[in-house]
């Protein structure tokens, strides 16, 4: 039996217990709390400049990889203009035939071309004797001494041919109203001879890169030239340039704008004279409140609960965690997003696990959404390859000029003419982008007549089609290609007379077209690049590019990676198969 004194003084442990454990308690909850509002504080800011640098790196390499491509652009069409037929009359010409009238049949050739591009400011095209032809010519000012200098073009003649990019004209042109162009520079080869025969400049309006930033909707960014030149963008930023920001890497730097701390970034375009200049303030964005105050709010409850009973945070709030933890480690090791299902006490769990769950919805709609638009990426950009010209009035011009050859008694004249007008007809197709084979056949005739013209005994040409494979729908352009790379890269190189046939059966039910050219062939190395992903990345491989689109259009279509098969034998042939299934 206890004694009241005893009583008492067990009351006054247990109260003298209880208030140490409250100051105990009390004081590790405001460690607790006053740590979590620190490290909150700290995580906060870093988490605020860590989303600004992601942010403006995602925007510097999005906008970086838009100007790069728009500048390949401008470089294929260089390539065109080089190849026009006006445009090699006025470079092969000797230098006594050259009058205004050759000049303006250039001009007008290049302006043909430029027709269907915007941003192209004007182009220049100098003979070896330094005979001009240029299109908005009176809108520049000539620096004629510099011009007559082997300085300026020193740079273009070191690309040998290949495109190289610069700022102004390279200091021989510059705008009468002062603004600044991008200029595309390239060595000018005769095609048949390989010899230099001029050189032409391309000079691209910085209205480009406005249109540009506008469609993204970009009005932080400042696109200069590697000299300080201002290019694009917002002209206040122009004054943050310096020569840190020349470099390929992103460079970054605190500075205040407006009295508030703010990022500048900086990088150079890649194998481009352009510096790319962002400056954004730290703003809210990128602080995780969600994340924040179902922390603090767990924090609390835990706090709370900690100060009545473990048992119940162990049984009710700590084992549901650890069980939401497992399920969803064990949907990460399955390797495949899908729901969870776990049995929880309370609300909050069961909120979280429908939030888990919502969001596994949300990203394989996203994945889906993600692959649904690369395929329409692709077709978008088949459709661009085939589409790029549309001359409407180019059957009108060909049937005329036949018509005024035959009168003339050029018969030969007329029938290539006819030539011509047939391969463009089948060619266009009035847009369609599959065809019978049938038509795809003719298109390849219609063009080794053309080459014949030009080749004449070398080249040879037989076919082997089966009558029930004419019917046959296949994507249009995969013939004309391969057969170009056999007469350009097999037969031709070979310098002797070559063959080309053409092939087409059906085998249960897949349709094999097989064109086989008697030329150099190809060893298994050359073979297995084509074939791979190897092909579209060597540029030094022109021809390999080529024929690589075509296979990945030929396996883009039938959704199949076995349908181009390639055999050589080096000296002796080269014999490359497709196969097409009935999607009929």
């Amino acid at each position: 039996m206890n004694r009241p004194g005893s009583l008492s003084r067990i009351n006054k442990d247990k109260e003298s217990l209880s208030l140490s454990l409250k100051k105990l308690i009390y004081g590790i909850v405001f460690l607790v709390i006053a740590s979590f509002v620190i490290s909150m504080y700290i995580v906060t800011e870093r988490e605020r400049r860590d989303y600004g640098i992601r942010d403006t790196d995602n925007v510097l390499k999005t906008l970086s990889s838009n100007v790069s491509s728009d500048i390949e652009k401008y470089k294929s069409l260089s390539r065109l203009i080089m190849i026009e037929s006006r445009v090699v009359d006025f470079l092969r010409a000797s230098e006594p035939s050259v009058d205004i009238g050759m000049i303006n049949d250039a001009r007008y050739g290049i302006m043909d071309i430029l027709n269907a591009t915007e941003g192209v400011d004007s182009v220049m095209i100098f003979r070896e004797d330094m005979i001009m032809v240029a299109t908005n010519r009176f809108t520049y000012k000539y620096d004629y001494e510099l011009m007559n200098s082997d300085s300026w073009r020193k740079d273009i003649n070191d690309g040998n041919g290949g495109a190289v990019v610069s700022l102004n004209s390279n200091g021989v042109a510059a705008k009468s109203d002062g603004r600044p162009v991008v200029t595309i520079g390239r060595e000018i080869n005769d095609i048949d001879t390989q010899k230099r025969t001029g050189l032409l400049m391309m000079n691209i309006s910085t209205s480009v890169f406005e249109r540009m930033l506008i469609r993204l909707g970009y009005n932080d960014i400042c696109i200069m030239g590697v000299d300080g030149t201002y290019l694009a963008g917002n002209h206040e930023y122009s004054e943050y340039f310096g020569p840190d920001f020349i470099n390929e890497k992103i460079e970054y730097k605190d500075i205040i704008l407006g009295g508030e701390e703010a990022l500048l970034a900086g990088c150079t375009v890649k194998d481009l004279p352009i510096v790319i200049l962002r400056v954004s303030p730290y703003g809210k964005e990128g602080i995780p409140f969600r994340i924040l105050f179902v922390l603090l709010f767990l924090l609390v409850v835990l706090t709370v609960l900690a100060i009545f009973v473990g048992v119940f945070i162990r049984k009710n709030i700590t084992d549901p965690i650890f069980g939401l933890s497992a399920a969803m480690e064990r949907n990460k090791k399955s390797g495949v997003l899908k729901k969870i299902e776990v049995q929880v006490p309370y609300s909050e769990f069961g909120m979280l696990e429908d939030d888990y769950n919502s969001m596994i919805d949300h990203v394989n709609e996203l994945f889906d959404k993600l692959v649904e638009k690369e395929k329409t990426l692709q077709k978008a950009e088949m459709r661009v390859l085939q589409e790029q010209i549309k001359p409407h009035f180019l059957y009108n011009s060909i049937e005329t000029i036949g018509f005024m050859a035959l009168d003339s008694g050029a018969e030969s004249v007329h029938d290539a003419l006819e030539t011509l007008g047939s391969f463009y007809r089948n060619f266009l197709s009035k847009g369609g982008r599959e065809i019978p084979l049938e038509r795809e056949v003719q298109i390849v005739k219609d063009y080794l007549s053309l080459q014949k013209l030009r080749y004449g005994d070398i080249l040879e040409d037989e076919y082997d089609i089966d009558e029930d494979t004419l019917s046959f729908i296949v994507p249009k352009l995969i013939l004309q290609p391969l057969v170009e790379n056999c007469i350009y890269h097999g037969i031709r190189m070979k310098g002797e007379k070559g063959t080309i046939k053409v092939s087409a059966k059906l085998i249960d039910g897949e349709l094999h077209l097989t064109i086989k050219d008697t030329g150099v062939g190809m060893d298994a190395d050359k073979i297995e690049s084509i074939l791979s992903a190897k092909g579209a990345t060597n540029d030094q491989n022109t021809e390999s590019f080529g024929l690589w689109g075509t296979i990945e259009r030929i396996r883009f279509y039938t959704g199949r990676e076995d349908v181009v098969r390639i055999r050589s034998e080096i000296g002796e042939y080269t014999e490359i198969e497709i196969l097409i299934p009935n999607t009929l």
